[in-house]
């Protein structure tokens, strides 16, 4: 499945976060502040050009199952997964 971050999501409660224009050294902040601020029913689309396991890891940790994760595409060099927050 191909999907283009640089392209508006046009389905509501879908919002993108292409990862690949943060700097590094604030990604990870970024992110987690993107999930906080996200209602219930609402889904961020992310985009990165590596798997990131390492902040899934943070993620399940700091949210615990109020984050659904699933990827969208998995192929090197583009990565999309969903976090939809459950509540």
């Amino acid at each position: 499945m191909t999907h283009d971050c640089s392209l508006p999501v046009l389905a509501a409660g879908i919002y993108p976060f292409d990862a690949r224009g943060v700097a590094k050294r604030f990604r990870h902040a970024a992110i987690f502040g993107a999930l906080e601020v996200l209602q219930a029913g609402e889904t961020m689309r992310f985009c990165n050009d590596h798997d990131p396991l390492p902040l899934l890891s943070q993620i399940g940790a700091r949210f615990g199952s109020r984050i659904k994760v699933a990827y969208v595409a998995r192929a090197p060099g583009e990565i999309v997964i969903d976090f939809l927050v459950t509540g």
